[in-house]
C-alpha cells in the first residue's frame, strides 16, 4: 500500500507540474495572440487612414469647388482694395505682360516666368477653405486665383479676376 500512496502521490505531483505547464504555455499563448491582434489592430487602423488619404485625394475633383469659389470671391468683395491685395498689384494695374498672359492656360504648365510670380492665399482666407491634397496649392498671379498641382506646375483650375473685384478694375 505504501508502494500505491508514493505512485499515487508522484502521480499528482507530476499532473500539478503538468497543469502549471500548460498554464504557462496558454498564458504565453494568449499573450502572444493578444500582441498580434493589437499590431494587426493598427496595422488596419494605418491602413484605412491611408486609404482614406488616398482616397480623399482621388475623389477631390481637379478643379475649385463651388464653396471655394464662393468664400474666395466673398473674401475678395468683403476685404476691399486696400487688404490681401498681393504687394505691387495696385502700381502695375494687375496686368501680366501679354507673353505671360498667354501661357496662363487651364490644364498647361507654369512657364519659369510666372512660377516666380506666384503668392500664398492670405493665411486668413486659406484658413477657411477645404483641405488640399499635400501636393496642390491655391496660390494668386496678379489678378487671379489659382490651383496649382507642384508636382508638375500644372495649373488645374483658375478664378479669373478674382482680385480685380477687389480694386473695382
Amino acid at each position: 500500500m505504501a508502494i500505491q500512496d508514493k505512485l499515487k502521490a508522484l502521480t499528482s505531483s507530476r499532473q500539478r507540474k503538468d497543469m502549471e505547464l500548460k498554464s504557462t504555455l496558454n498564458s504565453i499563448v494568449l499573450r502572444r495572440a493578444r500582441e498580434q491582434l493589437c499590431f494587426l489592430a493598427l496595422a488596419a487602423v494605418s491602413l484605412v487612414g491611408l486609404g482614406s488619404t488616398i482616397a480623399f485625394a482621388k475623389d477631390r475633383p481637379a478643379y475649385f469647388l463651388p464653396e471655394e469659389r464662393r468664400i474666395i470671391e466673398n473674401y475678395y468683395r468683403a476685404t476691399g482694395p486696400s487688404k490681401g491685395l498681393p504687394p505691387g498689384l495696385a502700381k502695375r494695374g494687375g496686368k501680366l505682360p501679354p507673353g505671360l498672359e498667354k501661357h496662363l492656360d487651364k490644364n498647361g504648365t507654369l512657364p519659369p516666368g510666372l512660377q516666380k510670380r506666384l503668392e500664398p492665399l492670405p493665411q486668413n482666407l486659406d484658413s477657411r477653405l477645404p483641405r488640399l491634397p499635400d501636393y496642390w496649392e491655391r496660390v494668386i498671379l496678379e489678378r487671379d486665383v489659382i490651383l496649382v498641382d507642384r508636382r508638375t506646375n500644372r495649373i488645374l483650375d483658375i478664378i479669373e479676376n478674382v482680385i480685380g473685384l477687389a480694386t473695382g478694375r
